[in-house]
């Protein structure tokens, strides 16, 4: 166990637990549900810019996406950028009318705006149960991610370094609420921000230089430095369907679009789009970058998504090491938060309160149940990821593609298409659900395409099929009251 890595890790983790404890203590005043869930829709645009882009950036960016360029080469850092637009794409096509929908429902979960909207209970079950499900496959990814980056940087057992990374997210999530998982959310983007650019330079200095990190992976394979990567992985098809999955299906992933209810006006927003987009760009470059790289530096990994923790321990002085390994903690912890409260959220306030609505008016026993819910999802996500795989980023683009398959349409178009109805928004997610869940399951790529694509494009026709046999009366709800 190396201690130098460690202290700065324990003193970062103590700063997070420190900026829940403060939320907990703005959490007193004001109603429990908008303030636990939402932070009473507060964010101004530099908070909004680093919660998007913290939550949005994951164990995929930092552990995963580095691990596969690590595998394939620098064709893969060309393809990461391709999820450059998705802070604009997520603020700019929900942003605004999102957030004005929200308000007018008073909606404290992505559900409860599909409810505001098509009025049917069934379609608020569908999507719950979806989220879940969904959600429980990312986490575990994220669990993963934390507890390999403990052991392979710090030397923790993988077990013990779930248990320890599992147990504090939970306990901070489900103290803190809401706004603890965007104050730390800005805390964790400024050092994920430095910790990539402090590794990217360390990186390119331990290969001497970046000409000659270019030359080794050539000499260990030329498929390395060319666009379509070792094995020729990256064909057209496949590139477009990751721009859908990664970068314009963002979209429909209920974690992102929860913050885009949460900010606090216009100029937060405008704000927002601009230093998010920046912020995604420096990260999606550096962190991959660094892990085509690192090949150059660590040629015989056996594992690719090691790549990012060893290279830490390899090109940094010790408690560099420790201070970066905070970055890519940062981005899992930040993500994970997220989906957690979204779940804690969709149990609480979409299935009991479906339920039991006059429950609404306990908050104590609404308190206790949330931080309870919280807390329990996040130690059967730890149990999921007792047994990992070898290469996360397939488990998380999994999970990525069920949520936009299940929620795209239904959310973009019930935003700007006045005459969508209950029955299209049902139709397309079942069919979107059943059709990506069997072509994944069977790893059949039509075309050549990732399984998203034929998923998306059959659940649109589905809304739209199913739109005719729907009845109008939720044409209302976009309509200015």
């Amino acid at each position: 166990m190396q201690t130098e890595v460690l202290l700065p890790l324990i003193a970062y983790l103590l700063l997070v637990f420190g900026l829940s404890v403060y939320a907990y203590t703005r959490r007193q005043a004001g109603n429990f549900l908008t303030e636990y869930f939402l932070g009473n829709r507060s964010m101004g645009g530099f908070v909004l810019a680093m919660t998007l882009t913290a939550t949005y950036i994951s164990a995929s960016s930092f552990i995963g996406g580095p691990g596969a360029a690590y595998k394939f080469g620098l064709g893969w850092v060309l393809l990461a950028m391709i999820q450059l637009p998705a802070v604009w794409l997520s603020l700019g096509i929900l942003g605004k009318k999102f957030a004005i929908l929200a308000r007018r429902y008073n909606a404290v979960t992505l559900n409860d705006m599909l409810y505001g909207r098509y009025k049917s209970r069934l379609l608020v079950w569908l999507a719950s149960l979806s989220l879940l499900v969904a959600f429980l496959g990312a986490m575990t990814v994220q669990f993963i991610g934390g507890a390999r980056l403990l052991e392979t940087a710090a030397g923790i057992p993988y077990d013990t370094g779930l248990l320890i990374f599992g147990i504090s997210i939970a306990l901070y999530t489900a103290f803190g609420g809401f706004r603890a998982s965007v104050l730390n959310d800005a805390m964790q983007g400024l050092v994920m921000l430095l910790g990539t650019i402090l590794l990217l330079f360390a990186v390119i200095h331990a290969a001497g230089g970046l000409h000659s990190a270019v030359d080794k992976l050539q000499q260990i394979d030329p498929k390395l430095v060319s666009v379509s990567g070792a094995d020729d992985v990256l064909s057209l098809p496949f590139m477009a369907s990751f721009w859908i999955l990664v970068c314009f299906g963002v979209i429909g992933l209920p974690h992102t679009a929860v913050r885009c209810i949460s900010y606090k006006d216009s100029k937060a927003v405008h704000r927002g789009i601009v230093l998010g987009t920046l912020v995604v760009a420096i990260l999606m470059f550096g962190m991959h970058l660094s892990g085509a790289l690192g090949r150059a530096v660590l040629p015989d990994l056996k594992i690719p998504d090691q790549v990012i923790p060893t290279l830490m321990i390899t090109v940094l002085p010790p408690y560099a090491a420790g201070i970066f390994l905070a970055a890519p903690m940062a981005a899992i912890m930040s993500t994970i938060n997220a989906q957690l409260l979204q779940s804690s959220a969709t149990i609480v306030k979409d299935l009991y309160l479906g339920i039991r609505p006059a429950e609404i008016t306990n908050e104590k026993r609404l308190k206790r149940f949330s931080s309870w819910a919280t807390f329990v999802l996040g130690l059967l996500v730890l149990l999921a990821a007792w047994r990992p795989p070898e290469m996360i980023i397939w488990l998380n683009l999994l999970a990525f593609g069920g949520l936009e398959a299940v929620f795209l349409w239904p959310l973009v178009l019930g935003l700007y298409w006045e005459r969508a109805n209950a029955t299209g928004a049902l139709s397309s997610m079942i069919v979107g659900a059943v059709c990506y869940t069997l072509l994944a399951s069977f790893d059949l790529h039509l075309a050549g395409l990732h399984p998203i694509v034929p998923s998306l494009t059959l659940s649109l026709l589905a809304f739209y099929i199913g739109n005719k046999f729907g009845d109008t009366r939720a044409e209302a709800a976009l309509k200015p009251s």
